[in-house]
């Protein structure tokens, strides 16, 4: 996990929310300038608001079955076209 330092207002065109849970977190699909896509998580405030960047590997890594990870899950199937 790698710290980011945006703030929880700015939300560009290379970010989409994935998940956004009862207590106020959110987790979004994000894409660096370079293209790397990767999980951007922003803790709730009063978690103390702290943004990590998560690598997708280790975000749907083994034993990750949240709700979060489920919702990432989905959008990834929702790219696909069905037969």
């Amino acid at each position: 996990m790698v710290d980011c330092f945006r703030t929880e207002t700015e939300m560009s065109d290379n970010q989409r929310e994935i998940y956004h849970s009862e207590n106020g977190d959110r987790w979004l699909l994000s894409r660096d300038d370079d293209g790397r896509a990767f999980v951007l998580h922003k803790a709730n405030p009063s978690s103390g608001g702290k943004v990590s960047s998560i690598e997708l590997g280790d975000f749907l890594g083994a034993g990750k079955a949240g709700p979060e990870h489920q919702a990432l899950i989905r959008l990834i199937g929702s790219l696909v076209e069905s037969g």
